[in-house]
């Protein structure tokens, strides 16, 4: 997931917002996703609001510390027949994957509880003969990096955000860029993992197995959303240590679609940002250069650094206004700022506490993931991740289309032809990271990507209130649609509003031999629930007024839009065949 820090007046970026996004202050920490009360827990993702805007309420949440302590929290749970979901310390799944529950009340549901691995977080061991890792699920990324790096290993393929543990970036398809070696999702470098599953009162009722790479069912488990049981333990292939060398080219997008894949094949870890309302294209050369190479790099993303609450917030006004006002051209004037000033500071690239200049140098583990501003710091009160929703800061969407190769430039060159209509369509997703191009390689993962395929991240601005329509609303839902159903991409599982999954169980060739690993491992079902069996099989919630606002719905009447505020259901503009809200004076077509 990526979230760039952004400033609330051109004429405020380049001079005060530069003292902030230079510091190397901490920020305070981002909120435990479970809280609870007297009368139950409610579980959060990251940002406070699922998909759906309904919060999930459990019984109650278990935090074993062994995996003995794990393993019998499942076997109470199926004792008691109740249904499971496991959560982590960070929570930054967009959908309601963790929710085990259908309850949408404060009178909590007692047959459903959580299984939290913030404490299961200890263990990391060291293979360093045969170049493996082993760590505790609960373990979060950036411990079992610095861990392996220490060992003179490294690993290879990481998320860029580092606010994960190692069974929740495997569980949902985590990835990196590369289409080198193994590639750049990190469960294709996961050769081994111990999985805990529901068994017979005479087994205890929960048992530990382990999957190597010699069994079917590892295909299975190594993306299974936490559908087929509680991951322990999760075993990763690693490599001699190496460092990055890494440069940014900003230039004009001409010609983008003819540069993709060359991009992707010179370059091991390079990624592409495309802004389309800039006419700018930005290629990341990234590739592995020996250890002994010079440079103590550190790769600190401006949009994961700690940001000023006071700044989050203003830009969070800023955005308000401009979509109450309907004025594109306020956001253009941002985009055009926040462009300019990423090529001035990298992106976040430092050469050692600054960045002084290109190629940037640094080891593996320095240069692969980023999140500073996940760090505590009791003494500091006024900064925090710029979408901690205790600040009111960014609140945005986050859509993630994976395409198979083949389709992508299609799909790229129909994206042009919607933006040539208007360019300033697009300053809203400019003012963020554009459309982020990366490249992942085809996995033997049931619910990986069966070809080499590109992924394509974009964020937008998302409204505080579920009924209140957004700025070009219909340019996103168009393209929204053009990915996912014209060209048959399909959704990253930890992103996405809900449409993203409409039919996706069709996209995975293997679809059914993960559903038949689930009916072997979880024959009762104890792992899934309302909300991960609509992602899982692509089910469309039921239409109603406003649906398609937040994604709930694809809009077949003007009601599922917004009609008394002007937003009716049109055909797109390019891809016809979309169904999208669109402003307009009046109901006439």
């Amino acid at each position: 997931m990526t979230h760039l820090i952004m400033a609330n007046h051109s004429c405020f970026l380049l001079n005060g917002i530069l003292l902030i996004l230079m510091s190397t202050i901490q920020a305070i920490p981002p909120p435990n996703p479970v809280q609870c009360n007297s009368t139950g827990c409610i579980l959060h993702n990251s940002y406070a609001v699922w998909g759906d805007r309904k919060d999930c309420y459990v019984s109650g949440v278990v935090y074993p510390a062994t995996e003995e302590e794990l393993r019998f929290a499942v076997a109470n749970a199926n004792k008691n027949k109740q249904k499971v979901k496991v959560v982590t310390k960070f929570s930054h799944t967009i959908p309601k994957l963790a929710c085990p529950t259908g309850t949408a009340s404060i009178l909590a549901d007692q047959n459903a509880t959580l299984i939290s691995t913030e404490k299961y977080s200890s263990d990391i061991n060291m293979d360093a003969a045969n170049m493996t890792v082993t760590a505790d699920s609960g373990v979060p990324l950036r411990d079992l990096i610095d861990k392996v790096e220490a060992a003179g290993l490294s690993l290879v393929a990481s998320p860029y955000w580092e606010g994960v543990t190692v069974a929740g970036l495997i569980s949902t398809g985590a990835h990196g860029s590369s289409w080198w070696g193994a590639g750049g999702a990190v469960h294709d470098h996961v050769i081994g993992l111990s999985l805990i599953i529901p068994a017979t009162a005479s087994e205890g009722y929960a048992k530990v197995i382990s999957l190597n790479h010699q069994d079917p069912l590892l295909n299975a488990a190594k993306v299974s959303l936490g559908m087929l049981g509680v991951i322990s333990k999760v075993t990763f292939s690693l490599e001699p240590a190496f460092k990055r060398s890494i440069t940014y080219n900003f230039t004009s997008d001409d010609h983008i679609e003819d540069q993709v894949f060359d991009h992707a094949k010179k370059h091991e870890f390079g990624d592409i940002q495309w802004y389309p309302s800039r006419h700018t294209v930005v290629y990341r050369y990234d590739d592995r250069v020996p250890l002994s190479t010079a440079g103590n790099g550190v790769n600190d993303f401006i949009g994961f650094q700690p940001n000023a609450i006071l700044l989050s917030q203003s830009v969070r006004a800023s955005e308000k206004s401009f979509e109450n006002a309907r004025n594109v051209n306020g956001k253009c004037t941002l985009a055009s700022s926040f462009v300019a000033y990423k090529k001035l500071t990298a992106n976040g690239l430092k050469n050692n506490l600054i960045f002084t200049g290109y190629p940037v140098v640094g080891r593996q583990g320095k240069m692969q993931t980023s999140g500073s501003c996940l760090n505590s710091s009791p003494a500091r009160i006024d900064q925090a991740c710029s979408w901690d929703p205790r600040i009111k800061g960014l609140f945005f969407y986050e859509s993630t289309a994976i395409f198979p190769a083949t389709k992508f430039i299609d799909f790229l060159r129909d994206v042009r032809k919607l933006r040539d209509l208007k360019p300033e369509n697009f300053c809203g997703v400019d003012i963020y990271n554009g459309f982020l191009i990366r490249f992942i390689k085809a996995s033997k993962a049931y619910l990986g990507q069966s070809e080499d395929s590109v992924v394509v991240d974009f964020n937008y601005y998302r409204a505080d209130d579920p009924s209140t329509p957004r700025l070009n609303q219909d340019v996103w839902e168009e393209v929204e649609q053009m990915a996912f159903i014209k060209y048959g991409a399909r959704p990253h599982w930890a992103k996405n509003r809900n449409v993203a999954f409409l039919d996706v169980q069709n996209k995975y060739p293997n679809f059914n031999r993960f559903v038949a690993a689930k009916e072997q491992l979880d024959p009762q079902n104890m792992f899934s629930s309302e909300w991960s069996d609509q992602i899982l099989f692509g089910r469309q919630s039921n239409k109603a007024d406003g649906c398609a606002l937040e994604g709930q719905c694809i809009c077949s009447q003007d009601r599922h839009c917004s009609p008394e505020k002007g937003y009716f259901c049109r055909s797109g503009l390019v891809y016809t065949e979309a169904r999208v809200c669109r402003y307009s004076m009046s109901a006439v077509h």
